[in-house]
């Protein structure tokens, strides 16, 4: 379940040392009826009908052994590898998410379903990484002929994440001296940058001063004077921040957006504020022949001194998408969604957040809807099973696949099933939305209402207030379709390290995905009222 605000991740490490082989344990036969895997065809525009017209109706059982095939136990041994500690809460972008998408990839090959993507089971979307890339960022000064470079990290360093931009600032060094006495309209700063010794004033109470003057960029350096700690022990936990990065999904800018786009780039534009070592600090004095406690305040020390920041570059996440071929040739042209994500918050400060309910519940859900499918055959409609990331950091990748949709056989979504934390409270706890107070409100939420009570979920309650809190929200909002969203609300361990899978009522589970089979089922008559 998203929650708002938040808007950025820490990138994660070196992938997982480990092949994930218990998705292809089987967890039931292998079905004698349905599509055989395929890769997926190249789209063409196609109309879809208004009105579908009849065909034959699935043969009797079907349902009844697809529900059967959906077992607690089968439930809880994917809630078990999904919510483990060696998955990392399965932040995204990080490797415990990649093995889980790895993971249920190998599960839809096992059980025969088609390809969803283009190219493969993945739909993948870009994310820009705002992390510093330090072998490419330098500060390099010369003098004459002499020259040097400076390291990110030991010897200078800036403490921002909010200046984790590219940039090349280059200019002279201006001496101005203790930094509470400069003055820096009278110092000759305007084009180059302005370096005074570190007194205790702050960076921040810098910027705007030197900046108004026209100075390229503020230096604040570890005088013989200056007593605290080295900077890169003093500022260890931005550093800490600044390796670690954070990402945000790449703009999609749109026809006019061109001229919004350039001035958010203006307004974004970082001054360089830098940090320098009493050691660098020194270099770079006895290389322009001025003394240890630098020259007069005001003076020109000779230098050329040019920064250099580069940025690791973007990142591909994954969203899973599963097919599954209607037997109708026209009812086959209209595909049912049901989504879910697989991502959580990941590991904050060494401490797994497993998001077992959040939405690894869901995300195990889906898997057990996808081997019902495989045992129960084709339907008349297709199917698709939509394991979507991001939806932590703000619905990243509904988002990313409800603006540049893809299905396979010229097909095209007509509504789309979200489930998300659907494992813990009352055993008869199920709340919806949206219910008739939302104008969103529609025939899929009337089917649910319907075959609920057949699950153990005599009434359906009211989530309104979650309307805009998960990834149905995309698929209203941008494909414009009928959605529903299923929840079993809060508790105590949600977004909490405390959300294990040995607290999850895998049996509610079970019963919310026969649920959702039984929808799925009353979505296959001739003319759908949604």
């Amino acid at each position: 379940m998203h929650v708002h605000g938040i808007v950025r991740t820490l990138v994660g490490q070196p992938i997982l040392g480990f092949i994930v082989l218990s998705a292809c344990v089987a967890h039931a036969t292998v079905p004698a009826a349905g599509p055989a895997p395929a890769s997926a065809p190249t789209p063409a525009p196609s109309p879809i009908p208004a009105i579908a017209r009849t065909a034959s109706p699935a043969p009797a059982g079907r349902l009844e052994h697809a529900l059967d095939v959906v077992k607690t136990e089968n439930i809880r041994s994917d809630e078990f590898f999904i919510a483990s500690d060696e998955l990392g809460g399965r932040d995204t972008p990080s490797n415990g998410q990649r093995v889980a998408a790895r993971y249920i990839r190998a599960r839809l090959e096992r059980l025969g379903w088609h390809t969803g993507a283009k190219d493969g089971y993945f739909f993948r979307y870009t994310l820009d990484q705002h992390k510093l890339d330090e072998d490419a960022s330098s500060l390099e000064w010369k003098h004459g002929e002499a020259h040097g470079t400076l390291h990110f990290g030991g010897e200078y360093l800036f403490t921002s994440t909010f200046d984790c931009k590219e940039l090349t600032a280059s200019g002279g060094v201006v001496f101005c001296g203790d930094a509470a006495k400069i003055d820096f309209e009278k110092s000759g700063v305007s084009g180059k940058w302005a370096l005074c010794l570190d007194d205790g004033t702050e960076l921040r109470k810098l910027r705007g001063p030197a900046k108004n003057a026209g100075a390229i960029g503020v230096i604040l350096a570890a005088g013989p004077a200056y007593s605290g700690e080295p900077y890169d022990k003093r500022f260890a936990k931005e550093l800490e921040r600044l390796r670690r990065g954070y990402v945000s999904p790449r703009k999609q800018a749109g026809k006019d957006d061109a001229e919004a786009e350039k001035k958010a780039d203006k307004k974004d534009e970082v001054y360089p504020q830098l940090m320098m070592g009493s050691s660098a600090l020194a270099h770079l004095l006895a290389a322009a022949g001025a003394p240890p406690a630098g020259p007069a305040a005001g003076t020109d020390l000779g230098l050329a001194l040019t920064e250099t920041r580069k940025l690791a570059g973007s990142i591909d996440v994954e969203d899973v998408c599963g097919f599954w071929p209607g037997s109708d040739p026209v009812l086959a042209k209209e595909t049912l969604i049901v989504s879910a994500h697989y991502d959580h918050v990941g590991t904050q400060h060494g401490v797994v957040y497993n998001g077992a309910d959040d939405n690894g519940s869901g995300t195990c859900g889906l898997m057990a809807i996808a081997e019902a499918l495989a045992n129960y055959g084709p339907m008349r409609r297709s199917v698709m099973l939509i394991w979507v990331s991001g939806e932590e950091k703000g619905l990243w990748g509904s988002a990313a696949w409800t603006r540049d949709p893809w299905v396979p056989q010229d097909s095209k979504p007509i509504c789309d099933i979200n489930i998300d934390m659907i494992g813990r409270n009352a055993p008869d706890k199920l709340l919806i939305t949206p219910t008739k107070a939302l104008p969103q409100y529609n025939g899929l939420v009337r089917i649910a209402e319907k075959v609920a009570p057949l699950e153990g979920f005599p009434t359906l309650g009211n989530c309104d207030q979650y309307w805009r809190r998960s990834d149905q929200m995309n698929f209203s909002d941008n494909l414009k379709i009928p959605v529903t969203f299923l929840f079993s609300d809060v508790h105590e361990d949600y977004h909490q390290p405390t959300d294990k899978p040995e607290k999850i009522d895998n049996d509610k589970i079970r019963r919310v995905v026969r649920m959702v089979l039984r929808m799925l089922e009353e979505l296959q008559v001739d003319r759908l009222e949604l």
